[in-house]
């Protein structure tokens, strides 16, 4: 654990003081050198992500595809999403407009003797050892994004919004980042605010979002491959979530609904008629797990057949109840945009 700390530091510092910092001095922003050496781990951080995915993840993606690649411009967003979570844009975007109320928020509480308190403290010892600290906390915020991602597809004002993610029909390593920003946001929001929280250390937070993120990278992958009858059990794999993507199965399921038609209903009125019943679609879904698995199994949402089935959305391949196939755009700018016309009902 030193050995890798001490290394991540020295790099962290190599690349503040030689790229980073003289930049910040002849932008003006000398006055912001700590924030910016925060930044510079989150920038490492995104970059030796690049790496593992560039040089592991994209062979076994050629080693052993789902499918062919049709819609490489589709892809091609799909990297540029990845390229600005990654590279910081996003986050320094958070910095000059968010961050700056979640630090006022939590500071006012301070100030007011309100301190959060650290949860691996419970346990005695615990501090002392990080891996087992480490993974507590990352057992606690997968938990947190189950809940997260079952709220995505639960609320239809939200999953208007998340419903961009599921949208690409041609998943690859770099879809992980396909995502509405305002549902980026929300989800950000809510994982800084636990953090704050139960009182995770900075080190110690920056390590579960890389692993989350890359192991999300991972089973977004076009790649054909699961982890055996005990291992799918243990860890997502690539065909656990394919599968939450697959369109009719993975995120929305079928109910009964009565339905009458126009000539029944004055007859209704004199005779007791039994309405009609229908299948409809309705939000709903399997495999809402991002690391483990358990929390499919423990709340009966999990779905573990070995298939690998067409990703989208079903109204992006078969016409909604206006008679039309919903565009979700092509370009990230588009794709925003048409996001924020659903969520006003308007697309």
């Amino acid at each position: 654990m030193d050995w890798l700390t001490n290394g991540f530091d020295t790099a962290q510092q190599c690349l503040f003081e030689s790229v980073i910092q003289p930049v910040m001095f002849a932008t003006g922003m000398a006055g912001l050198l700590e924030d910016g050496y925060a930044a510079t781990g989150w920038l490492l951080v995104g970059l030796l992500q690049l790496v593992v995915m560039l040089a592991i993840i994209a062979p076994l993606q050629r080693w052993r595809p789902v499918e062919p690649l049709l819609d490489r411009a589709a892809v091609r967003t799909d990297i540029v999403y990845t390229l600005i979570h990654r590279l910081g844009l996003f986050r320094l975007a958070l910095f000059f407009s968010v961050d700056p109320l979640w630090d006022a928020f939590f500071g006012a509480l301070r100030m007011d003797g309100i301190s959060t308190f650290h949860l691996d403290a419970l346990w005695p010892g615990v501090t002392d050892l990080p891996w087992v600290s480490l993974l507590v906390y990352l057992a606690v915020f997968d938990f947190l994004d189950y809940w997260i991602h079952r709220g995505q597809h639960h609320f239809e004002w939200w999953w208007r919004l998340h419903s961009l993610h599921h949208s690409q029909r041609q998943m690859t390593m770099w879809s992980d980042n396909r995502n509405h920003l305002l549902d980026d946001l929300l989800r950000d929001a809510i994982v800084v605010t636990v953090a704050q929280l139960i009182g995770v250390a900075p080190g110690q937070f920056v390590a579960i979002v890389a692993l989350t993120q890359l192991s999300e990278n991972f089973h977004h992958a076009n790649l054909r491959v699961w982890f055996g009858r005990w291992g799918e059990r243990l860890w997502v794999s690539p065909r656990f979530h394919r599968l939450h993507h697959a369109i009719g199965i993975g995120h929305e399921s079928v109910a009964m609904r009565p339905v009458r038609s126009p000539s029944k209903v004055m007859a209704e009125r004199y005779v007791q008629v039994e309405p009609i019943q229908k299948p409809v679609t309705v939000l709903g879904g399997c495999n809402f797990g991002v690391l483990l698995p358990w929390w499919d199994i423990l709340f009966r949402t999990a779905n573990f057949e070995l298939r690998y089935d067409p990703t989208g959305v079903r109204d992006q391949v078969q016409p909604g109840p206006d008679g039309r196939v919903r565009n979700y755009g092509r370009g990230v700018w588009a794709q925003q945009w048409r996001g924020v016309l659903r969520l006003l009902g308007k697309a």
